[in-house]
């Protein structure tokens, strides 16, 4: 019997014996099975991303995870494959509860012919399933094949299976440098892009092979035959080869060609000839009408780069080799910049990137990133071989007000500080920016305008969504409080929730917040909303119940409101949280930890608090994609938590390839600009 024609099969048991009584039953009724034994529910994730089982037989009665937990690891890795409970005994009891845990059925080895045509039964009716789903993809892929020929696409597309290209097209030859398909085919896809690109390419080729990777574009260093790189967007899908299931990799074609006279004019004048990148005063003219604009959210800083010990360089790789330097890396800047941020050389061997991320932890990280990324990469210039570092001097904006010529001399100070001390640094020009808010507006101005704010309704709530990467949405979102003063203008919680802190307003605001949470639930009948509340409402007594009142009233689950504290304000207030969470609990109200990972020792508070998920911090997802460090402790941090049936949720993702390892690093989900910008949440969905 081929192994090509067996049927995979997975036996979770204890005793080998079960697994060969297993096989020997099944192959009896000429099912040509191979039964993979997996022992420990540990391995199970591995076991069902590798093997692709179509059926999943489970001892439940030998192991010590229940069936519930095994649904969700199923439904997490192999969506759809069928799970049959064998036990020693059968009847209409066991069965019920079982199919209500998400078996499909009970077997029992004392009933072997029953066992048999239960077997047989869910694998037709598996296979009848997965061909339905390949006939209905195949009919989509012919008419998008079909459109594409008639519109003359020339995009790059290689299908590839298990991670081998088994078919390219000649723009994909041409793209890469190579004379003929022969050339390619059998290669392994990475081979083609840059080893910092693996880690988020291998997560979205598996996430497209179950189904969960749709519209998200790739940003990778594409690795051509004579050793240059390429700047590259890959789109990926789902499609047949030779009537097996692959991938198919698209780069779609520039659209350089198709572009109007009056456009490339503008290009030439707006930009860097050498890099593509905007020249120095196009710059400075995007820069002063982005910090122009009020923030959404977060903090911007200006970021100024420079490789280090340039003179060295160019007199190792020559005047031309060293421009080659400058390309590559900025060609590195533009793979990590997101999509609202402004990168632009400003003349000779100087970068200026304009950033806008969450917190400044972020700004730093992805600073670090870049450094770390540069420092372990060869540069191929004037035919030789160099390493080089950089330095990255920070400067913080404050305000929409600041002055351009003095962001532009902070940022520019703190890089010449950082090549000062030897280089391969990331220097911060520090600004006082709580100093410099009470200075403008006392905070007995800022208590006014909070309490006529709540007086008059003019605190307002915005909500992101946060998207399941396991399986369908599940329509969750995280909220956050704003402030319109009395002119409408919109005041950020950072602006006046300091002053709050300081003035014993938080526990009012916290409630408002918790109150306009619960209506917006109501009203958008979301599954679960995320509320953070402050350090002074984690004594509340009464809040729990308050809460409970209000979901009672609102006739929702309690279920529906999660709580959710800072990791840092947990550690410092730990056995009041612990009360707080014991009394959430017992009303069946969630409990989430928020920045979590940050700590050096984490395992103690999740030993003592009763929680239900953790946010991981969103300064571990800067430079994520191509950071082995930053993924070596997100994995650590999920399998930490793992045990304790605690739902991972990371914050702050701008991006799909940092999505892409999210997903193969086991995150549940993830929240961030990239699955949606916060939205207003209307009056009549708040009030």
């Amino acid at each position: 019997m081929s192994d090509k024609n067996a049927v995979p099969v997975i036996v979770i048991a204890k005793r080998p014996d079960h697994v060969e009584a297993i096989n020997s039953t099944l192959r009896n009724a000429g099912h040509p099975v191979h039964c993979t034994h997996i022992p420990d529910v540990g391995d199970l994730a591995d076991a069902l991303t590798q093997i692709n089982p179509e059926l999943l037989l489970v001892f439940s009665e030998e192991i010590n995870t229940s069936l519930e937990q095994l649904d969700d690891i199923r439904n997490a890795y192999a969506s759809g494959v069928p799970i049959l409970d064998v036990r020693d005994r059968v009847d209409e009891d066991s069965i019920a509860t079982a199919m209500r845990l998400g078996a499909q059925d009970v077997v029992s080895l004392r009933h072997r012919d029953r066992l048999q045509w239960v077997c047989g039964r869910e694998l037709r009716a598996f296979r009848l399933e997965r061909a339905l789903n390949r006939t209905l993809a195949s009919a989509t892929e012919y008419k998008r094949a079909l459109r594409n020929f008639m519109e003359g696409s020339a995009d790059a597309i290689a299908h590839v299976q298990e991670g081998i290209i088994v078919d390219t097209n000649p723009a994909w030859l041409e793209l890469f440098g190579y004379p003929e398909a022969d050339a390619v085919v059998g290669t392994p896809l990475m081979d083609f892009f840059d080893a910092d690109n693996h880690a988020a390419l291998k997560g979205a080729l598996v996430a497209c092979i179950q189904g969960k990777w749709s519209d998200h574009d790739l940003k990778t260093q594409g690795a051509c035959s004579d050793g240059s790189a390429l700047s590259l967007q890959l789109q990926l899908e789902n499609a047949d080869f030779d009537g097996e299931p692959c991938v198919r990799v698209c780069i779609r074609a520039s659209a350089e060609q198709n572009r109007e006279p009056e456009e490339r004019i503008t290009e030439v004048a707006t930009r860097d000839p050498l890099t593509g990148l905007l020249h120095r005063q196009q710059f400075l003219t995007e820069l002063e009408a982005a910090i122009a604009q009020p923030v959404k959210g977060g903090v911007r800083a200006l970021v100024y780069v420079t490789p280090d010990k340039f003179r060295n360089i160019k007199s190792k790789v020559g005047p031309i080799g060293s421009e080659d330097v400058i390309v590559k890396l900025a060609a590195m800047l533009q793979e990590l910049a997101g999509p609202d941020d402004l990168v632009g050389r400003f003349g000779g061997t100087m970068f200026a990137v304009l950033l806008a991320r969450g917190t400044e932890r972020d700004i730093e990280q992805w600073a670090e990133s870049l450094c770390s990324r540069v420092r372990r990469l060869t540069f191929e210039a004037g035919g030789k071989s160099i390493s080089i570092t950089c330095t990255v001097g920070v400067a913080l904006i404050a305000s929409s007000d600041e002055s351009i010529a003095d962001i532009v001399t902070q940022a520019d100070s703190a890089n010449e500080t950082g090549r000062e001390q030897g280089g391969d640094k990331v220097i911060v020009h520090t600004v006082d920016l709580a100093s410099s808010a009470r200075t403008k507006v006392q905070d007995g101005i800022w208590v006014k305008l909070i309490k006529a704010a709540l007086m008059e309704n003019r605190l307002y709530l915005v909500h992101q969504p946060i998207a399941s990467l396991q399986s369908q949405d599940k329509d969750m979102y995280d909220v956050v409080v704003r402030m319109r003063d009395p002119r409408g203008n919109e005041i950020l919680p950072g602006d006046f929730l300091p002053a709050a802190q300081r003035n014993g307003l938080m526990k009012t605001i916290d409630r408002w917040i918790i109150n306009a949470a619960v209506q917006f639930c109501a009203a958008r009948r979301a599954s679960r909303v995320f509320v953070r509340i402050s350090s002074e409402s984690i004594g509340d007594r009464g809040l729990a119940k308050w809460i409970a009142q209000l979901l009672k009233s609102a006739k929702l689950p309690a279920s529906v409101i999660c709580i959710q504290l800072p990791e840092s304000v947990v550690a410092e207030n730990l056995q009041p949280t612990q009360e707080l969470a014991r009394a959430l609990g017992e009303f069946g109200i969630s409990f989430a930890i928020e920045h979590f990972g940050l700590l050096p020792n984490a395992g103690p508070m999740l030993e003592q608090l009763a929680m239900d998920y953790v946010k991981i911090d969103g300064s571990l997802m800067q430079g994520l994609a191509s950071n082995e460090l930053k993924q070596h402790q997100v994995r650590d941090l999920v399998e930490m938590v793992r045990p304790h049936q605690i739902q991972t949720i990371a914050e702050r993702v701008e991006d799909a390839n940092t999505m892409a390892v999210l997903w193969q690093l086991g995150v549940e989900c993830v929240q961030g600009y990239y699955v949606q910008e916060p939205e207003v949440v209307l009056e009549d969905e708040s009030m």
